[in-house]
C-alpha cells in the first residue's frame, strides 16, 4: 500500500489529461485571426476548430457553423480529427485500466504482481495517447507558423495559435507525465515483490565449514 499515494497521483493525472483532451477536441480555438497589417476589423474574430467555424462579433454574439464535408477538409484537419478522437479513447480506457490495477481496489483481486502489470499497462496507453494528442497540435502550429511567415500567403488568411494549441500541449505533458509516474510505481512494485535467490552449494558449503568448525573446537576441548 506504500505505492498507493503514487498510483493516485499518476490516475489524476491522467483524468486531467482526459478532460483536457476532451476539451481540446471540441474547442474551435485552434486558429485564430491574425490582427496585422490592413487586417485590423478588430470587432470581428474568426475561430477556426477541427469540427466548426466561428464568428464573434465585438464580444457579443458569436455563430458557428459545422464543416459541410470531410472529404472538402485539408489533410491536416482529417488527421487531426482521426487522432484526437483515438486519444481520448484511449485515455478514457487507461483510467478504467489504472483504476483496476490500483493498489487501493480490489477489482483484480490481491495479486500485487498482476495489479503491477495492470498499472503498467495504463502508463503505457497514457503516454501514448499524450503522443496522439502531441501530433495533431504540433502540426497545426506548425502550419500556422509556417504560413504566418508566408509571404505568398493572403494577410486575411493568415492565423495565429489558438488557446486550444496550448491546452493541447500542456495535456500532452500532463498525460506522459502521469503515464510516466504509473510506470515508475509498477517498477517499485517489482522491486518489492522480488523474492530471495536461494543457492543450495553456499549453503552447504557453509554448514560443513560450520560442523567442521565445531568438531575442531570439540577435539581441542577433550585434549586440554
Amino acid at each position: 500500500m506504500a505505492l498507493a499515494p503514487l498510483e493516485i497521483v499518476g490516475l489524476c493525472l491522467g483524468v486531467i489529461g482526459l478532460i483536457g483532451t476532451c476539451a481540446v477536441t471540441g474547442m474551435p480555438q485552434w486558429r485564430v485571426t491574425a490582427f496585422i497589417e490592413s487586417n485590423i476589423i478588430v470587432f470581428e474574430t474568426i475561430w477556426e476548430g477541427l469540427w466548426m467555424n466561428c464568428i464573434r462579433h465585438a464580444n457579443i454574439r458569436m455563430q458557428c457553423k459545422v464543416y459541410d464535408s470531410l472529404l472538402a477538409l485539408t489533410p491536416d484537419l482529417q488527421a487531426a480529427r482521426g487522432l484526437m478522437c483515438v486519444a481520448v479513447i484511449l485515455t478514457l480506457l487507461a483510467v478504467l485500466i489504472a483504476i483496476v490495477g490500483m493498489q487501493c481496489t480490489q477489482c483484480a483481486g490481491d495479486n500485487e504482481r498482476m495489479k503491477g502489470y495492470i498499472v503498467l499497462a495504463a502508463g503505457i496507453i497514457f503516454i501514448l495517447a499524450g503522443i496522439l494528442v502531441l501530433i495533431p497540435v504540433s502540426w497545426t502550429g506548425n502550419n500556422i507558423i509556417r504560413d504566418f511567415y508566408n509571404p505568398l500567403v493572403n494577410t486575411a488568411q493568415k492565423r495565429e495559435l489558438g488557446e486550444a494549441l496550448y491546452l493541447g500541449w500542456a495535456t500532452a505533458a500532463v498525460l506522459i507525465a502521469g503515464g510516466a509516474i504509473l510506470c515508475c510505481a509498477c517498477c517499485c512494485v517489482k522491486e518489492e515483490n522480488r523474492p530471495y535467490s536461494y543457492s543450495p552449494q553456499l549453503a552447504t558449503y557453509t554448514s560443513h565449514q560450520i560442523s567442521r568448525k565445531t568438531a575442531s573446537t570439540y577435539s581441542k576441548s577433550q585434549y586440554v
